[in-house]
């Protein structure tokens, strides 16, 4: 027969640590909730009292969801705080809880407990009594082995299972876990692990601003906002990777569409919110992050928000692209690799694209990530996302011991069929493979990457006047009148822009092939853009034939997209060039030595 902890439960109901304790878990009830999460009420026993005034964090939710914890099973109660409600009734929270015995194995209930109190009980009109604390090297010494079960991994230290007080020791810290909107007094110690810049807004109800940061501490985390006032009085005083004392915050349902925390509430600052830096900060974690496999990204839904780690295989130059607002955005891609051999292609925005370097292939961490179905799987690295550049953890030291003797010689399959980073080294096909293979014969288009060589250009209508509107490229009709009208657009202009569609015919050793290839990959091809051209065409004839005979015969790493179209009842392959580098030839070279050597292992 187990032995259970007699007396847990008493010292559980009057605030007292009961961690460590072996309880059996008697029953467990689903709460539902229509303004927050689903929480699940669960009932205690240690033999002789039972006490249902627990609950367990949301965190752990999926410990009763998968029936991990079920009627009759016995546990250790690892970890837990009581909470003192405005009533002064006290609940307790559990944070970490494991089965020891299942509940076939117990056979049923353990002793003939009585209820130690009916619903939540009644605590002191004074202050709980706070925990005896071990001296906090020794507490460092014995978690350092410990796992957490139900969390993401932590980068740092653990904390102690004993919350420290707050300066000058008026309350308990409780952990960030246990927070919920009917709570009115409580104080965490938590890092900040994201800050984002002041941002600024303007509309028929007036002018603000504000900024968000992301705070950790060893149970979870949680998204913090401050508006105008809470803006100035606090923006300036938090720093990244440094630990605070935060009080007094008003807490609401997370809304998951703006943010990658994994945490049921966030956090608004208001004017009774305190912020106070902490000096003892060794045992708070870094951040945490729960790694998912590259490989693991196809079955991961659209917009899901993942944490990864990988390799920068390749990286691409910085391009500016234009809102729907007229504004201008940094742009940058790169192809992350983990030791699977799969690789996917990940989207910079803004600051983090302009100063990102990959050149010399550093081990990548993304916490946030979302994921797209765009050709295939890709992931973009949002203003809410965290990257970090070689970060100081264990996942990043294996990573690079792999990648440093054999992954840097694979040929990483990539997961993103659209694009391919750093000279498109991704899904390499010959011209033959796209025949034999039946490329876009299905129902999606397919992509792939090939090195081929110009035959011929279709230099005849190569280009069109097309409307000079930022966002549109419909062609223009010359109304003979100095005006040209955009039908798109339903405006007339005085002058257009020109742009290109070119027909090329490619070539490799095996086969050739028909492309069409548009604006960029074009302008990359005849090495001038389209305005010089159509100048030029109108101008200059010769000197505009002889550009087209100068790109004969270059060789290209061409990116395309390749699908089955049917028109007038005819059915045939159209191959679209989505992008146009010069070949990397030391990069080729890597490659094919490396699909000799996997040949040669056959």
């Amino acid at each position: 027969m187990t032995k259970l902890s007699e007396g847990a439960i008493e010292a559980l109901s009057i605030g007292n640590s009961a961690n460590d304790s072996v309880l059996q878990l008697v029953n467990i009830r689903k709460i539902d909730s229509v303004s927050g999460p689903t929480r699940f009420r669960v009932m205690l026993s240690d033999g002789l009292h039972t006490l249902s005034s627990i609950m367990l964090s949301t965190q752990l939710n999926y410990m009763a969801e998968e029936n991990i914890l079920v009627p009759n099973c016995v546990c250790i109660l690892k970890k837990h705080v009581t909470n003192i409600l405005k009533d002064k009734r006290r609940v307790v929270i559990i944070l970490e809880i494991e089965v020891i015995k299942s509940a076939e194995e117990v056979g049923g209930k353990i002793g003939a407990p009585t209820a130690l109190a009916e619903g939540l009980i009644k605590g002191p009109e004074s202050a709980p009594v706070p925990e005896n604390r071990q001296p906090l090297l020794l507490q460092q010494q014995q978690n350092r082995n410990e796992g957490q079960k139900g969390f993401g991994r932590d980068f740092g230290k653990k904390t102690p299972s004993a919350m420290p007080s707050t300066p000058g020791g008026s309350s308990k810290v409780v952990p960030i876990a246990s927070l919920n909107p009917y709570q009115s007094k409580w104080t965490i110690r938590a890092r900040i692990t994201n800050k984002s810049s002041i941002r600024t807004w303007s509309n028929a109800r007036g002018d603000g601003k504000l900024f968000s940061m992301e705070i950790v501490d060893e149970s979870g985390e949680i998204r913090v906002t401050g508006f105008n006032q809470e803006v100035d009085k606090f923006f300036s005083l938090v720093e990244v990777g440094k630990v605070y004392y935060v009080s007094k915050g008003s807490l609401k349902i997370a809304n998951k569409q703006y943010t990658s925390v994994k945490n049921d509430y966030e956090m608004t600052l208001n004017g009774d919110s305190s912020i106070i830096p902490c000096e003892d900060d060794c045992d708070v974690p870094v951040i945490q992050c729960d790694f998912v496999p590259i490989g693991d990204l196809e079955s991961r839904e659209k917009d899901a928000i993942v944490d990864v780690i990988g390799v920068c295989r390749s990286v691409d130059e910085v391009t500016r692209l234009t809102t729907k607002s007229n504004k201008e955005v940094s742009k940058r891609t790169f192809n992350l690799m983990d030791m699977s051999g799969k690789m996917v292609t990940v989207t910079l925005w803004g600051e983090e694209a302009e100063k990102f370097d990959g050149s010399t292939q550093p081990i990548v961490a993304i916490k946030g990530a979302k994921v797209s179905d765009f050709g295939g799987r890709s992931l973009s690295a949002s203003f809410s996302s965290n990257m970090m550049i070689n970060p100081d953890i264990p996942e990043a030291y294996k990573l690079r011991g792999w990648y440093d003797k054999e992954g840097h010689a694979m040929d990483g399959q990539s997961l993103t069929e659209a694009r391919g980073g750093g000279g498109g080294n991704t899904n390499w096909k010959t011209l033959s493979d796209v025949k034999t293979e039946n490329l876009g014969h299905g129902d999606k288009a397919d992509y792939y990457t090939c090195i081929a060589t110009i035959v011929y250009l279709r230099k005849e209508n190569c280009l069109y006047q097309a409307c000079p509107s930022q966002d549109c490229n419909k062609k223009v009709v010359d109304q003979h009148n100095g005006m040209f009208r955009c039908e798109k657009c339903d405006k007339e202009f005085p002058n257009f822009k020109y742009r290109l569609i070119l027909s090329a015919n490619v070539a490799d050793y095996a086969d050739n092939q028909w492309v069409t290839c548009f604006q960029e990959s074009a302008e990359a091809i005849l090495g001038q853009n389209a305005a010089y051209l159509g100048q030029l065409k109108d101008s200059n004839e010769v000197a505009f034939d002889e550009i087209f005979q100068q790109a004969n015969f270059n060789t290209f790493v061409f990116r395309s997209r390749v699908k089955l179209e049917t028109y007038n009842d005819e059915s045939r392959i159209k191959a679209t060039v989505l992008d146009v580098k010069p070949v990397d030839h030391r990069e080729y070279s890597k490659r094919l030595i490396a699909n000799i050597s996997k040949l040669a292992c056959q």
